[in-house]
């Protein structure tokens, strides 16, 4: 049995959690005696970043010759050259104008959005026919809309959630215009099952959708109680750490240097260490240089083994706006570090237990408050850690595996059933 992958983006060289969860998955159907495809369309070269087992065949459909008509970005000038400005300014005018006579001549926003995606519809149509598969298996809402926009296939396609449901086809993180929303909302016909993350998520998903729908948990690797962080131990200084991309909007790096600026002072054996990479690295550095803390908070870069850097942290905090399963959060639990984050946040507030394995904020001055609590008590910090490493043992691979192929068994029969 043939089963593909799409991730039509962001897949080569992606180092985020939908790319680990989608190598992982692909590695689980492998193990189970499936044959498994992963394809994407970027216009990169790359490789998968996470192992991927060599019977797992991974197919870049892009083609350079495929139509699509792009609007041009506009790029505003910020510097003191006053001929650079008029260049600027002049090009401007002149995007400005071609992207409005662009929109104009395919009939609007929305008809320009519809040539492109169905052209990359096309193609897609034209590479599953040929590939065959059993089972479509896509990972986003994003990914669904492309193959089946104005296409219809008699292959029975699941979904995977990497987040909360809605994130993936409504509005309520911006950005999206109505067209989008309604486009992505109608995909959810084409499914005949879908992964969610939590019981919780039911409620995110849009009243259109009427296939089967199953709880499976993404994998967190499991650490022995004999590993986990020590806390009762005295040391010369201590670290909190953050592991993720630099997102402002997403992640909120910047309240964590707010908060842990207001307790340098006091604490000064503590430091804060961001591991991770993204297009607010220059916000953040200037934020902390202007604080004054460049030598008290780090931005480590990328690494390949957040395990090991986690390991060597005290505290872990996380002020994220949105999330869907962190599994930076959920690692940090893993190996026994104690966790901060705000109680508004989804799935952040679903793996933080309330004064058992962490604590949930209201706002940045109870985080402060909270983040303090862990700073003056060490057996606090030793409790919570053991408390979420329990926790989350139950997010095993094994649980992973079993959902998977029962949701794919079930939904194969009623479909050769129907």
């Amino acid at each position: 049995m043939k089963i593909l992958l799409i991730q039509h983006l962001y897949f080569l060289n992606g180092i985020g959690g939908t790319e680990k969860i989608c190598s992982i998955l692909a590695n689980v159907l492998v193990a189970n005696g499936y044959q498994v495809e992963i394809a994407t369309s970027e216009h990169v070269i790359g490789t998968a970043v996470f192992p991927l087992d060599k019977l797992v065949r991974v197919t870049n459909i892009y083609d350079v010759s495929l139509e699509q008509l792009e609007e041009l970005p506009i790029y505003n000038y910020g510097g003191k050259n006053p001929f650079l400005w008029i260049k600027y300014k002049l090009k401007k005018k002149y995007v400005k104008w071609y992207n409005r006579r662009l929109k104009h001549r395919m009939g609007g926003e929305e008809k320009l959005y519809q040539h492109n995606l169905r052209n990359r519809a096309i193609a897609w149509k034209r590479y599953i026919e040929q590939v065959k598969p059993d089972l479509i298996i896509t990972m986003s809402i994003g990914s669904l809309l492309e193959i089946t926009f104005e296409n219809e296939f008699s292959i029975p396609i699941l979904n995977s959630v990497n987040g909360r449901p809605d994130y993936d086809y409504s509005n309520v993180l911006g950005g999206r215009k109505p067209y989008m929303v309604k486009l992505l909302t109608d995909s959810f016909n084409k499914l005949d099952g879908i992964q969610i993350l939590f019981d919780s998520y039911r409620k995110f998903l849009p009243a259109n959708f009427t296939g089967e729908c199953r709880v499976i948990t993404n994998p967190i690797e499991t650490v022995a109680d004999q590993d986990l962080v020590i806390h009762n131990n005295k040391k010369n200084s201590y670290k909190i750490i953050h592991v993720g991309r630099l997102d402002t909007a997403c992640k909120q790096q910047h309240v964590a240097i707010e908060i842990f600026a207001k307790l340098a002072t006091k604490y000064p054996k503590w430091d804060l260490e961001f591991w991770g990479v993204g297009a607010d690295f220059e916000r953040l550095n200037l934020q902390i240089n202007d604080l004054g803390l460049a030598e008290r908070i780090f931005l480590r870069g990328f690494t390949d083994d957040p395990i090991e850097k986690i390991r060597d942290a005290d505290i872990f905090i996380f002020p994220s706006r949105y999330e869907g399963l962190p599994l930076a959060l959920a690692e940090a639990m893993s190996v026994g570090l104690p966790s901060i984050g705000f109680t508004t946040c989804s799935g952040v507030n679903e793996l933080i237990k309330q004064g058992e394995n962490g604590f949930l904020a209201i706002d940045k001055e109870e985080m402060e408050h909270y983040l303090e609590q862990l700073m003056d008590d060490h057996a606090l910090r030793q409790d919570m850690g053991i408390a979420g490493n329990i926790t989350i043992k139950d997010y095993s691979l094994e649980n992973m595996q079993e959902g998977w192929l029962g949701l794919i068994r079930d939904v194969i029969n009623a479909k050769n059933n129907g």
